[in-house]
């Protein structure tokens, strides 16, 4: 039985390299998804540019012209429902969501990030993981909820940390590893393996550790 692609909206900030990975994928045969929106609250975000040149509509609204937060958040939010997404997925979108906003979304938003949650939420993830002599780093892929970077982990890809390490050479390694795990994860969601059920479900079993590449391939 086939079945229609997932329908999926993305927001980003900044270059957009993890929306990159996912059109990759979609291109190769890989990930059964339609990209229906590429939103951004940034005009210069390169992730537009990769949108419109993969033919994807995009869109970019400015914080600075709504009253407040919330606003914006609504704003933006309906975009993303107007265009019909089934999937949002958060690729480098650098704000923190209103939370009743974020409720609305609930089990059909998911979000990246460059830590092993629930370590290092928020920014400078490679530079706390350094200054706290981790011995591995890694990315997180999760549901998104009210709490920043807070809501249940569904996988991980982990990394080891070298003597020479800095920031840049741990934040390049994690990188790769970041586009392999999104497309996995959303691969997974497309696929029927991974969905809500007021919890994350995969292969119709409670998630109770978050999942790895090998388990997603």
């Amino acid at each position: 039985m086939t079945h229609a692609p997932l329908k999926v909206a993305v927001l980003a900030s900044g270059r957009g390299s993890n929306l990159a990975a996912l059109i990759a994928a979609r291109d190769a045969g890989s990930l059964p998804v339609e990209f229906v929106l590429v939103g951004s609250d940034k005009a210069s975000a390169g992730a537009l540019l990769l949108a419109e040149a993969a033919g994807i509509p995009a869109l970019a609204l400015n914080p600075k012209d709504y009253p407040d937060r919330p606003g914006f958040d609504r704003a933006l939010f309906a975009r993303v429902a107007a265009s019909g997404a089934e999937l949002l997925v958060l690729a480098g979108f650098m704000r923190v969501i209103d939370g009743a906003v974020v409720a609305e979304w609930e089990g059909r938003a998911i979000n990246i990030h460059p830590s092993l949650l629930p370590k290092y939420p928020g920014l400078h993830t490679h530079r706390r993981c350094l200054e706290a002599g981790d011995a591995e780093h890694g990315a997180s892929v999760h549901f998104v909820t009210a709490e920043l970077d807070g809501g249940p982990v569904v996988a991980q890809a982990r990394i080891p940390v070298g003597a020479g390490d800095t920031e840049i050479s741990l934040a390049e390694r994690l990188l790769a590893e970041e586009h392999r795990l999104l497309p996995a994860v959303v691969g997974a969601i497309a696929e029927g393996r991974l969905r809500w059920n007021g919890a994350a479900m995969f292969d119709g079993q409670p998630l109770t550790t978050p999942l790895t590449l090998a388990q997603l391939s």
